[in-house]
């Protein structure tokens, strides 16, 4: 088992690495990458883009790793390159955070020559990710909803619903209020647990009936903190 969870590598007379080891690593990196970008797929939401990244990424950083093979001053000038990179994208969810941080920890263990570190590692992770998965591990059984709802000036929102909030949910409060339309309407923010998920359009119609059919919007509150903007 000791000699298993040894390096493969081995390094030639000019420190250079062998090209079989080099090739192995690469083509575990590939695989494992998949199997990560696999096992991210499963129940969940997507892109392609993001997916061909995850069975790149573990390669990529493999080759970085085996570039600077404990050159202190190759590790500062890749440091320094990498600092200048700025990504753009929308913030990732926590489930595309932990892909890329397992994606670069196999990556690692592969560009040190740890192949049975990184496929046992990247195995053992997936199979517990996707046990939570299955078993639903976290899901709230009534989940935070975000509710915004849009009034004319005239109405004074502090009570208005109230009374509708009191039949349909189990607890509401109001986060935010914003003008618009140079002030002629007003928006209003709530978050919300309903009593009833299957209630949610007679709720809806009920606040339309008192807001004079303006707009509505009601959506899962965690689907606006994974990716704001929306």
């Amino acid at each position: 088992m000791n000699q298993i969870m040894e390096s493969i590598f081995t390094v030639t007379a000019n420190g250079s690495i062998s090209a079989s080891s080099f090739l192995i690593c690469l083509g575990i990196s590939i695989l494992l990458g998949g199997i990560i970008a696999g096992c991210y797929m499963f129940r969940n939401t997507y892109t392609k883009s993001f997916v061909i990244t995850l069975v790149l990424l573990p390669a990529i950083v493999q080759v970085i790793i085996m570039l600077v093979n404990g050159n202190v001053g190759a590790g500062i000038a890749v440091m320094g390159t990498f600092s200048l990179v700025r990504f753009r994208s929308a913030q990732g969810t926590a489930r595309e955070i932990g892909s890329i941080f397992l994606a670069m920890a196999v990556g690692l263990a592969t560009g040190m020559g740890y192949i049975w570190v990184a496929i046992v590692f990247a195995v053992l992770m997936e199979l517990v990710n996707l046990i939570l998965v299955l078993a639903n591990f976290g899901e709230k059984r009534n989940p935070e909803m975000l509710l915004r709802i849009t009034i004319p000036e005239s109405l004074d929102y502090t009570q208005v619903f109230d009374e509708v909030f009191d039949i349909y949910t189990k607890q509401c409060k109001l986060m935010q209020v914003k003008t618009t339309n140079m002030g002629s309407l007003f928006k209003l923010e709530y978050r919300m647990t309903l009593k009833d998920m299957k209630q949610e359009k007679e709720m809806i119609d009920a606040l339309r009936c008192r807001n004079g059919n303006l707009e509505i919007l009601c959506s899962y509150a965690e689907a606006y903190i994974e990716t704001p903007g929306l």
